[in-house]
Formats: C-alpha cells, structure tokens, sequence
C-alpha cells in the first residue's frame, strides 16, 4: 500500500488535464479545454502548479484572527452603522468606502489599476473588503463551472484490484505473516460450560436425549394436554382453597365460623377456680345446656392425659353444630383495617400559617360612673385609624387604634329619646309598647363603619331606630364627598323620601336631626365637616341588625318583630327606603347582609339562611344549618362561603356552589356563640363566644374549584371574663393588619396583634 503524497507533484512532460467525464487528457484532446488552459497560463505557470498546495491548508484560516466573527446574523442589521461587525478581539470590522461605490467607479478604478489588470477581483460582504483571488482559486472555479472534479490529478474510474479472488487469492500481505494462536489449538472452555449445564439439566429432568437430539425444539411439547394425571401425588391441602372458592363462578362462598379455642376449664388439670362445687352443679343441672357456662361439658381434674377418657356428647354437639352451618343464615361481614391515626387529618403547623393575632397589646377603657358598661358592638373604619364601639348604655364611643384615646362620644340614647318626643305620630299612640322608652334602657344593638373610604358615616342600631352619625374623621375630599351623601338626610321631610302607597310608607319614617343642638360637635379632623348624629329612621319595632352594601349607599335594618316589614333597604343618598317583602315566611328574620359582588340578600331566620336575588325578586337558595336559634352571620368576601354562629355553640360554613347543606360544623366553644367573621384581606376567620374566648381559624379559600377550602385552628385568645352569663359580645378583624379587636360584658375592649 503506497501513501498519498502530501503535496501535488509538478506535472513532468505532456500538460494533462481533465475533461468532461473526469478522465485525464493530453494537451491538444479537446478544443475548448486547450484554449482555455492557454489562456489562464500565465508566465510559463500551468493550471497543474496553480493547484499544487498542501492538503492540510485551508481556504478559511484567518491568521490575525481580523476577519468578522458575527455568525449568520443578517447584514442589513449593521446599514446605518460605520462597521459591519466585530472581530476575534471583540474589535469593530470597518467598512471599506468601495461599499457605495457604483458599477462605474469600479470600472475605471480596475482600468487605472495597471499592476493588479489581470487578475480577478471579488467583493467580501461579510468582511467589507475587496478580495484578489489567486491562479489556484481561479482553476478551481473554472473546473467546477466545466463539471469537472476540482483536483486535475482525481481519477474518477480507477482499476479494480481484487484482493481476494479465485483459488489463489491475493493477499493484502497485513495479516500474512501471523502465526495462529495457542486457544486455536486448546479445548473451548465455553463449550465445556455448555456441556456441564446440559448434563445438569438431564440429570434433574427438564430435558431428554429428544431434546439433546433435536427431535423436539421444546420441551413443552412433550406434555401432553388430555394426559391422564390421576396417578401421580398431590397435596391435599394447598392453602390457597379459599382463594379457588372466591374466584369460582355462581353465590359467593362464606366458610364457616371456627370454633372457638378451648379455654382453661376443657383442661385435663384446670385450676381450682375453674372446678365447680356441688352447690353450682346442681344449679347447672337445672338449667338448659344453651345457659350453662360451658354447655354440655363439666370441668374435672384428672392426674394425667392417659386418665381422661371419651367425651360422651361430642357426636350429639357435632351434629348440633352441622345443624346450626346448614340451617342457620350466614352474612359476609368485612372487616376494614384502618390505621385510627390515618383517618385524622393531616394538618400544617400554625407557625407556617402566620401571620395571625396572637397576644393582647392594647386596652381601650369605658368610662362609667359606678361599674363597666357593657360593650356589645364594634366598627373599625377602612382605613383601620378609627374604631367605634356601642354600649348598653347607649353611647357610641370614638376610639384611635394606635393610642387607644378616646376621641369622640355621643349619646344616642337621648337622641332617639328627644327626636320621640318632637315626632309624635298616631301610628305609635295606637300601638303603645308594654314599656316606654324612658322606662327601660335603650343599648346598642348593632354598629357598623361605611365601607366606602370616602364616606366617613356610621350606622347604629338605638330601640327602634336606626341611627346615620357623621364621624368627623374625613380629609379634605372625603368630606365634601361625605357631605353630599349626607345632604338628603339630613334635609328630609315629611318621613323622607317615599312614596306615600308604597308598604316602606307605613314600616319607616326619615327624620332629620340637624335642629338638635345637642346632637352636633366638633369634628375630630380638621376638614371633617358635621359631626354627630345626622337622622335617624323609626320603624315599629326594636332595629336588632343593621348591615351596609359594599359601595356605601344602601343598608338594610332588620326588626325581627315586625313580621312582613322585619327587612328594609335604605338608600342614604336619597332618603329612600323599600320593602322588599310583602309577608313574612319561614319565621322571624333575625339577621340580613348583602352579597360583596352579586345582587343577592341574605336573610337568616332562627333556623335557616334564604339567599333571594334582588333583580329578579325570587329566593335562589335556601341553606339548612341545622342550629336552633342563628345570633350571627358573615359572608366571604369572594362571596362563595358563608359562615353562621348560633347559640348552641355551633359554627356552621357553607359553600354555596357546593349544597344547600353545612360544608363544615365546628363545636368548638363551651357557651353561646355571639359573632362570627372573615378577615377582609388575610385568610383568617374567628368566632367569639360567651366563654370569654375568641378562636381564630386559618380559612384558605382557593381559586381552584376542585379544592376544598382548609379550615385550621390556629390561635385560642382569652382576656374577658363573663359577667351574668354573659362573655365575648363582639369581635372585628382590623382591614389592613392580621389585628382584631374584642369586647366583652366585663366593659373592656382589646386589641390582639400578631407578635
């Protein structure tokens, strides 16, 4: 085998060169190819020389590594820069000025270029620069445009050389001179492991000579399928009977009771409390053998095994018993076991679910002239500077969180006192109450802030009125918006503005309180406008329950003895009210809220929850809670959960797009619960009770409709006491921080943060 000589030899003699079909020709073969060799000859050098160059060179070597290194990204992108890219040195590539040149400017330059006129010139756009090509390049060019191979030398059809052929083959000569190896000549001692296991696998059977033979390729087809086996041993029992039984077609198989182990008494050497005296046996004589302890049979004692002798009723118990297995019925009964550590769930840890209110910072003291007045509701305003409290002395109190001063106070007691004794009408002389209003004390039933930032307002629940009180507390812009609202209000006349037909006319009456010197003060912020007690609105029964609508305007009141006219929606912009209900059903409405997103009223009686659509005047949903008497009620503020608080110590969740049916029934508390709610921002829930003890649950509500909402107790908060059987009144979530605040009958009012 001769090498391939590293470099092209210069052609000796005769010019060759290949034509057409790849084969070499002599100068002078064919016209066109001779003419054109002769015309690129230049200086006595031929095409052959002008390919002469080293195999291992290479057309794309870049020695000073300046040429541009972009890749393949498009050139237009470099049209309004001064470079065309960027070099090995991370260098700017410059264009060359022959880019805008045109075709002319080109021709006369190659014309007044005297010393480069026969060469050939191309244009490098990747490296903006002009390139001369040399002979050699020129001569690949022109082979390949011919469709010739780019080498002269390639033979394109070489002589086959047949190495091996024949009965005299000729060798390549590489391996001819081996000796053969030592194992050619040794026994294989695979062969000899081949032949061990085969004589193995003979011995114990599994094979035959017609195997070894191969008569037969397998060995399962010796066996035959109606082969008689009859005659060959078999167990009796296997184990696994019971499992052929299951398995079988046609009734299930139930096997038999066993037979309950003998116990101390069937022993040949029973102990002496196990033997009867004659007193017992005479008493097991005069019993039936189902009664007696041990049936039929009565223990002895015997000095060895050799002296027991033959049970004498064993057949008639044995055939008592293949009774008892045919005639009597059996059951398949299946016994489940379950880990009793499994079925508990398994819930996270309350230190990865902070934040949470977990230590009493803060105490808000009532003023009183002998003892602590009790404290029955609470309000915090939106933005969480301001808290308002009502008390069963009817003085609703004007707190600030952060210091716990106390700002503002007023009377409203007196005020629905006063307003009764200017307003007289006939409906209310018709039907005296059992006692008048200077005759019992009149507490704060219910108290809630507006939620709308801009409306500084709050709303009271005072006997049988329903308090609008303008706070004070509103900023340059809040307060003309807080104005406004109250403008209708507070100029009403004549019962506000309702339509004298309508059933409203007769249940509520607007009346404005802007005469009353003493109901007005001093506003707490500077542009706080009023402040005070702006109108009130008399219905004829005690108002219980007052709730807000999310954007601030409308607000219903609830008078549980009112039968139809029990529920009313207000609208304060207007000075308008409504009856929503013609007669009273299902009982008396106890509590009523707004849906936060759709427009859906929720009215809870003692007993249930009716959800009714107030565009469409239709009840939607009427949800079971399965409680004696509902005290409170919240909504989520996605507005898919409700939760409800009753007074035998339940706090029921519900899904509303689940069932009309509880989804959850917490029993946590030892008394009475008094308010329930939802933490407005945090996933976070409490439930106060008469206890004197607040429980905050962790209440993850997803987005995903597939996963159930998870309901953790994190945090049990204690620091009323109770006082006539009377504990925790109220509670709210502050709307910005994980804080909540409490109030007790003890006349205290606490504020939990989460340290």
């Amino acid at each position: 085998v001769v090498d391939a000589p590293r470099s092209w030899p210069k052609a000796m003699g005769k010019k060759k060169k290949r034509g057409m079909d790849g084969r070499s020709k002599v100068d002078g073969e064919g016209e066109s190819g001779g003419d054109q060799a002769s015309a690129l000859a230049t200086n006595g050098v031929t095409p052959t020389e002008w390919m002469h160059a080293d195999d291992l060179s290479s057309d794309d070597e870049d020695t000073d590594a300046t040429n541009n290194r972009i890749g393949r990204v498009p050139l237009h992108w470099y049209d309004e820069h001064d470079h065309i890219g960027y070099d090995a040195h991370g260098k700017q590539v410059i264009k060359s000025s022959s880019v805008n040149r045109d075709l002319l400017d080109k021709a006369i330059d190659a014309s007044d270029d005297l010393e480069n006129k026969d060469k050939f010139t191309v244009f490098d756009a990747l490296n903006s620069k002009e390139v001369t090509l040399t002979p050699r390049q020129v001569e690949l060019i022109r082979r390949l445009q011919g469709g010739a191979f780019a080498h002269p030398e390639h033979d394109a059809n070489p002589d086959y050389i047949d190495y091996f052929s024949g009965v005299d083959p000729e060798k390549s000569g590489l391996n001819s001179d081996r000796y053969e190896k030592k194992s050619r000549f040794q026994p294989s001692k695979w062969e000899k492991l081949q032949v061990r296991r085969l004589l193995h696998r003979l011995k114990c059977g599994s094979i035959n000579m017609d195997y070894l033979e191969g008569k037969v390729r397998d060995m399962n087809d010796l066996v035959k399928r109606g082969e008689d086996q009859d005659d060959k041993p078999f167990a009796l029992w296997k184990g696994d009977e019971e499992d052929e039984l299951a398995l079988r077609k046609g009734p299930q198989h139930m096997p038999a009771p066993k037979v309950p182990p003998p116990g101390h008494a069937f022993s040949y050497n029973p102990p002496e409390e196990y033997l009867p005296n004659e007193s017992e046996l005479k008493e097991w004589e005069d019993l039936d053998p189902e009664d007696r302890p041990y049936g039929h049979f009565v223990p002895r004692k015997f000095d060895n095994l050799r002296s027991v002798g033959a049970y004498e009723h064993s057949v008639k118990e044995r055939f008592e018993r293949c009774l008892d297995l045919y005639l009597c019925p059996r059951a398949m009964k299946r016994r489940l076991n379950i880990d009793p550590e499994s079925l508990v769930p398994q819930l996270p840890r309350a230190s990865d679910l902070r934040p949470f209110p977990t230590a009493k910072c803060v105490r808000y003291e009532v003023p009183g002239e002998t003892e602590s007045v009790m404290v029955r509701c609470l309000a915090v305003s939106p933005d969480g500077q301001f808290l308002a409290s009502g008390g069963e002395d009817g003085v609703a109190r004007l707190w600030e969180v952060q210091s716990g001063r106390l700002l503002k106070s007023w009377d409203l007691a007196e005020v629905v006192r006063s307003s009764g004794e200017e307003d007289g009408r006939e409906g209310e002389k018709d039907e005296p109450d059992e006692e008048t209003p200077t005759q019992k004390q009149q507490p704060i039933a219910s108290l809630e802030w507006n939620p709308n930032r801009s409306h500084h307002v709050l709303l009271a629940a005072v006997g049988k009125c329903a308090v609008v009180i303008s706070t004070g507390t509103a900023g340059l812009d809040d307060a003309e918006v807080t104005g406004a609202l109250l403008s209708a209000a507070s100029k009403c006349k004549n019962g506000g503005n309702i339509a004298p037909d309508s059933r409203a006319a007769k249940a509520v009456r607007w009346i404005s309180l802007r005469k009353q010197k003493k109901s007005a003060g001093t506003p707490v912020s500077a542009f706080g406008g009023t402040s005070g007690p702006v109108a009130l609105l008399r219905t004829g029964k005690d108002v219980s329950s007052v709730k807000w609508h999310r954007k601030g305007d409308y607000f219903t009141t609830v008078s549980p003895k009112a039968s139809a006219s029990a529920v009313l929606i207000h609208q304060l912009s207007k000075a308008a009210s409504q009856q929503p209900f013609g007669k009273s059903k299902g009982g008396e409405a106890q509590l009523a809220c707004f849906h936060p997103q759709k427009p859906f009223l929720f009215v809870a009686t003692k007993e249930h929850v009716r959800v009714y659509h107030l565009v469409k005047q239709v009840m939607v949903k009427r949800l079971l809670s399965g409680c004696r008497h509902i005290s409170s009620l919240d909504v989520h503020p996605s507005g898919d959960h409700l939760v409800v608080g009753s007074l035998d110590r339940r706090l029921v969740w519900f899904d509303l797009d689940l069932a009309s049916t509880p989804y959850k029934t917490l029993k946590y508390h030892e008394r009475a619960l008094r308010s329930v709610g939802f933490h407005p921002r945090y996933p976070l829930m409490a439930s106060a009770s008469d206890d004197g003890s607040i429980h905050v649950f962790h209440s993850m509500v997803y987005s995903d409709l597939m996963r159930n909402p998870l309901i953790v107790p994190v945090k049990v908060l204690r620091g009323h006491s109770t006082v006539k059987g009377l504990g925790t009144l109220s509670m709210a979530f502050h709307p910005t921080q994980p804080w909540l605040f409490s109030a007790g009958a003890d006349g205290n009012i606490h504020l939990f943060q989460d340290l």
